[in-house]
Formats: structure tokens, sequence, C-alpha cells
């Protein structure tokens, strides 16, 4: 399973609810980020660091897939940057793709609490409560990832919609 969308629109979330719920892992791309600076001791230079974060997150889901363990994958997929990823994995397991969505304003006021409240953020370039227009040019600008596999779209600007059952069922298999 891999869960979708532009930064704030919940992917993180709703990936451990569905992983919990089929009863898996989530992998979850910022985390590995967050853990290979807490293991550095601070951020690194940015590009090095998303190119580690990068490997690091196709090599745990390869190895998962390769041993048959169900898996949720998260990250901000899009196109260009992360079906060279995914495709080699199609070989492993039936992808399903989650895409998250949410009212742009929404998106970016999730962005700047979690950079507010979380300093493990400090690993990502959140936006500033200053870059407002950009962060809605760059949210209008997301590329889906367009590996061929069944998906869902889901709107998490208050809740789910569809539900969570819906998406679980969707996750299984059963729709």
């Amino acid at each position: 399973m891999v869960v979708s969308g532009p930064p704030g629109v919940g992917k993180t979330t709703l990936a451990h609810k569905i992983a919990q719920a089929v009863g898996c892992p989530a992998i979850c791309r910022d985390e590995i980020k967050e853990g290979m600076v807490h293991a550095a001791g601070g951020p690194g230079p940015g590009d090095e660091l998303n190119v580690r974060t990068l490997s690091a997150f196709f090599g745990v889901l390869e190895l998962l897939l390769r041993a048959g363990v169900t898996t949720v994958a998260e990250a901000a997929f899009q196109d260009r940057l992360w079906r060279p990823g995914l495709e080699p994995l199609r070989d492993l397991a039936q992808i399903r793709i989650v895409h998250c969505t949410a009212d742009a304003g929404e998106a970016l006021r999730r962005q700047l609490l979690r950079k507010e409240d979380n300093p493990l953020r400090q690993a990502h370039a959140d936006p500033g409560a200053d870059e407002a227009a950009e962060q809605a040019l760059r949210y209008n600008a997301f590329d889906r990832v367009s590996v061929k596999a069944p998906w869902i779209e889901v709107n998490t600007t208050r809740g789910y919609r569809p539900g969570l059952s819906r998406i679980v069922a969707f996750a299984n298999g059963e729709e």
C-alpha cells in the first residue's frame, strides 16, 4: 500500500491507521529521515541527506517485500522522483495507491503547526508562515505518482472521505 499526497494532507497519520487496521508495518520516509538526523546529531546537508533517505526508504521496502511482509509505504510520492523507486517493487507486491488530498489552506495550517510543535521537523523543509503563497503554488503543482496500480483518493480535510473502513477494504483488495 502506497500512501501519497502533498505535504500536510495527513499521509503519515493515515498510513499508521491503515497499517494498524491491516496488521503490518508503516514505513514512512520522513520518519527515516528524522532518524538519520538524530543519529548524526543534527540536520546535515539537505540534498545528501535526501539521497541517503531515499536509498534507505526503498531498501527497507524491498527487504520487507522480499520477506513477504505486507507493508504500508508513506511519502510525498511525486511521479518523477518516486516512480523509479516504485516500479521495481511491482514484481514483489500488488501495489495499491491511496492518494491523500486536503484543502490547501488546511494543509499549510497543519505544516505550520507540526513545525512549531515537533522539534524533529528540523529535518524537513517545512514552510514558514511567510511562505503561504509559495506553498500554495507547490501544493497545486504536486505531480501524483503514476505507477499503474489501483488507487483511491481520500480527502483528509475533516476526517476521511471515504471513511477509514472503506480505505482499509481497498487496502485489503476488497474494493
